[in-house]
């Protein structure tokens, strides 16, 4: 099986409250069927052989399903390509001898733990906010008690298909979270049990958002464009819509 060799310039940075810089690498023996992740391990052996300190990053299912694999690569959240997280991205995208460039997602609202690692804990703060609903339903009703139309149900688990990586926010200029919001506030509002707090939601949520410290919406799509679930944006413009009337009903 044939390897390549790549170079990886990789952002290293000790702790918060140090300053970081992009580190040079050379990562041999890499073969093209290894996850973009799988390379950053093969590059941590390298350093563990040297006696040096290994890059920190987040990973888990490895599987594009959880989304804490989040990265930059050459400038893309998540890397080239589309619909993928950076644990499905393939070396295969790459040639002998590239320079990768890997870098964390930069965000005020994502603060650098270490290296490639950022605490994306504003999103659980959001949706503790309101992104849930609260009212006691007593046990798990039959699946098929309550009717929801074909329309309603894949809008619902379109938005539901979030998984919360942040590449929307590393994507955006403006560092928004308007796309997750939007999809977590969505995949709720749309089904009737969502309806009863549908505008208290949005309000609670958008509020949580601001107070985060993420930019506002420009409309310019480039959350879409990396989101490795592909949500829509057409959510966030459901969003506005809902949050203006919350504001007009007094919510």
């Amino acid at each position: 099986m044939s390897t390549m060799t790549v170079k990886v310039r990789v952002w290293r940075q000790p702790s918060p409250d140090k300053e970081g810089r992009l580190v040079d690498y050379t990562v041999g023996n890499v073969v093209a069927d290894m996850s973009f992740v799988e390379m950053l391990d093969v590059l941590n052996e390298q350093l563990v052989a040297a006696g040096e300190d290994t890059v920190a990053f987040d990973s888990d299912c490895r599987e594009g399903i959880c989304g804490s694999c989040g990265c930059v690569v050459n400038g893309v959240p998540h890397g080239p390509g589309t619909g993928k997280t950076a644990c499905q991205l393939f070396m295969r995208a790459f040639t002998d001898g590239d320079t990768l460039v890997v870098e964390p997602f930069r965000a005020k609202a994502f603060p650098v733990l270490k290296d490639l690692c950022v605490d994306r804990g504003a999103f659980d703060r959001m949706i503790a906010a309101g992104g849930y609903i609260s009212a006691n339903t007593g046990a798990a009703p039959d699946g098929n008690q309550l009717l929801i139309g074909k329309e309603i149900a894949e809008k619902a688990f379109d938005a539901a298909a979030c998984i919360g990586c942040g590449a929307c926010v590393a994507a955006c200029k403006n560092a928004s979270a308007v796309l997750f919001v939007s999809a977590k506030v969505g995949q709720l509002s749309y089904l009737p049990q969502g309806q009863p707090e549908r505008y208290r939601r949005v309000v609670r949520m958008v509020d949580q958002m601001q107070k985060e410290g993420f930019g506002a919406c420009s409309n310019e799509g480039e959350c879409e464009a990396v989101c490795p679930k592909e949500i829509s944006t057409l959510h966030i413009q459901i969003m506005q819509r809902d949050y203006l009337r919350s504001v007009l009903r007094g919510a």
